[in-house]
């Protein structure tokens, strides 16, 4: 400040040193997208394809796309293209449902399969899992079938 007395400028410095001090002192906001993300990639060996604040994209192994929606309810989901599904694709999926709502991944993968097979004559089948839902469709595309399973979470877990 121009013209400010000398006692106002050595009173600046206490100031900028406790906003200073009341800033860090704050806990940093916890990143739930982010612990959810880094979950589902310990539970499934996928690698990081893209995020935004509430939404990822992973690759996993055999050409299965992972997807997980972070807001209030959160949601991951399986996608493969072709017309027989990996061997691993259900255990994936399980393992990536488990990692975000704690259910066991042998009932994710089973509700999984479950929807699927429902899933190949109505195009789209749910099965209730507890807190969650487990969903599958089925469609054609011109490079064959997809399949797209997502499990659900029902309750708000914050």
């Amino acid at each position: 400040m121009r013209g400010a007395s000398p006692s106002w400028r050595l009173m600046r410095i206490p100031l900028t040193i406790l906003g200073l001090s009341l800033a860090l002192a704050t806990p940093a906001r916890a990143d739930r997208c982010g612990d959810l993300i880094d979950r589902v990639m310990a539970a499934t060996g996928a690698t990081l394809v893209r995020r935004t604040i509430d939404f990822a994209e992973f690759k996993a192994a055999e050409d299965v796309g992972l997807t997980l929606a972070c807001g209030d309810l959160s949601a991951v989901g399986a996608q493969f293209k072709g017309p027989t599904l990996p061997a691993g694709y259900f255990a994936l999926f399980g393992r990536a449902g488990q990692a975000i709502n704690g259910l066991t991944a042998e009932a994710i993968a089973e509700a999984g399969r479950t929807a699927r097979t429902s899933a190949e004559t109505k195009r789209h089948s749910k099965v209730d899992a507890g807190k969650a839902l487990v969903t599958c469709s089925v469609s054609n595309s011109a490079d064959g079938p997809v399949t797209a399973c997502a499990v659900i979470d029902k309750d708000d877990r914050t």
